[in-house]
């Protein structure tokens, strides 16, 4: 089975007619532009009438296109050219490319690898335009927390917002109905299950550790097992936070303890997250843990033969209320000569004709109230998303905690997968990556 290109993308990782209703118009004030100048922003709801043309650079296939076809439909006048790069070239080129002359006026934004966009004021703080739009109201609080900081980028949830979401994510348990009848409701229920499995001769959760699905495993067991507050505190950059807590000692140890009972592939240290996925697909274990973006290749492999469930907490009354997700963003250039024509595509983003189009593209929706009429796999899906990221339960992923912070993760828990890493010691790792980067 072959994966979607969107879906290879995204865990890699991991968008009225002519003119605004209203016209609530604030001065933004000086905003640097990367190159010492500074340009005076009144900032307005209202799209002009001219021709405008915009460039926006991305780096995941849809719905970035179709969400810039959607807005062009509703303005004409508008045109907006986009501009593909591959991840991992993106990622290398994209100060470059926003410190060009010809810099992109709209950029997809990741607030982990990208955050040296911020301090060198090459994009803008879209508090301004969040005010006029009414952003708090119309976009999940915690997908908006992560795409704020402060002025050095090294402190989360603080200070100026710097992008807006166009489709989020959530990651969760994919289960073969043919081989585990119902999910399961608690931790001790699921780890009981994969020993049935396992007792069966079958292979309980198959896992890509070469690259993320590793420690998307152990954060899905950290959500189940700590305190949301504290881990927020610590991928935000917050003074005094660790990772060194018994919280994540305990989903250390339980993801250590299921390497040693054989839940995992022996090769799973060596196992890709599409090589888990196209196993998973053909049968060959009852479990996957990754994302939403994995649905749309699964329900076409296994049709009504799988299900999803966000990773259950230890008791049955308390249902799942956290989950790990992010969400492909976009943050508008400091050198764009149409701050607000690209804050209104930022805008149109909210709202129910996107989540539409996100939801279509394999992206759970921005507006979450949002009536999709989801069937089948991906109606599972939204149904445990919607309560979660309505509930403020949506965390981000631990490798935005630091710059270095992704070359300590997949490491760490092939260690802890193979026996060579002890808990403590990976934990450690992490904080020392932390405390380098926000000064311990």
């Amino acid at each position: 089975m072959r994966m979607t290109r969107p879906a290879r993308r995204l865990a890699a990782l991991v968008a009225l007619g002519v003119t605004a209703a209203s016209a609530l118009t604030a001065c933004a004030g000086s905003s640097s532009t990367g190159g010492g100048t500074a340009q005076k922003i009144d900032v307005s709801t209202t799209i002009p009438g001219d021709p405008v043309t915009l460039t926006l650079a991305y780096s995941n296939d849809p719905p970035t296109k179709a969400l810039i076809d959607g807005f062009s439909k509703k303005h004409p006048n508008v045109t907006i050219k986009p501009q593909m790069t591959p991840f991992n070239d993106y990622v290398k080129s994209i100060k470059l490319s926003m410190s060009s002359d010809a810099a992109p006026d709209i950029a997809q934004y990741n607030p982990g690898a990208m955050n040296s966009l911020v301090p060198a004021g090459l994009i803008l703080d879209l508090g301004p335009w969040a005010q006029a739009y009414g952003w708090n109201g119309k976009f999940p609080p915690s997908t908006l927390e992560i795409l704020s900081s402060d002025k050095s980028a090294k402190q989360f949830g603080t200070g100026g917002l710097y992008a807006v979401p166009g489709g989020l994510s959530v990651v969760g348990v994919y289960y073969n109905k043919k081989i585990v009848k119902e999910a399961p409701k608690t931790l001790a229920e699921f780890e009981a299950a994969m020993q049935k499995v396992k007792d069966s001769g079958r292979t309980p959760l198959s896992l890509g550790a070469l690259q993320v699905g590793g420690f998307h495993l152990w954060n899905a067991l950290l959500n189940v097992t700590g305190d949301v507050a504290d881990y927020r505190a610590w991928v935000y950059g917050k003074p005094g936070a660790t990772i060194e807590n018994e919280a994540a000692l305990k989903a250390s140890q339980t993801l250590t303890d299921w390497a040693r009972k054989g839940y995992f592939p022996d090769a799973a240290n060596a196992t890709a997250d599409t090589d888990a996925l196209a196993n998973f697909a053909k049968g060959k274990s009852a479990f996957l843990v990754t994302g939403n973006w994995g649905a749309t290749a699964l329900e076409s492999e296994l049709k009504d033969d799988v299900g999803f469930f966000l990773l259950p907490s230890a008791s049955a009354d308390k249902p799942a209320s956290v989950a790990s997700g992010a969400s492909v963003a976009y943050a508008i250039s400091s050198k764009t000569k149409h701050p607000n024509v690209a804050a209104a595509f930022l805008d149109y983003l909210s709202s129910p004709e996107a989540a539409r189009i996100e939801f279509d593209g394999g992206f759970m929706p921005v507006d979450t109230k949002a009536d999709l009429g989801g069937t089948g796999l991906r109606g599972e899906i939204a149904a445990v998303f919607t309560p979660v990221a309505q509930g403020n339960g949506i965390v981000p992923f631990p490798d935005y905690a630091s710059p270095g912070m992704i070359d300590k993760l997949t490491p760490g828990i092939q260690g802890l997968i193979s026996g060579k890493t002890a808990p403590d010691a990976f934990l450690r790792s992490l904080q020392e990556s932390w405390d380098a980067h926000h000064g311990s």
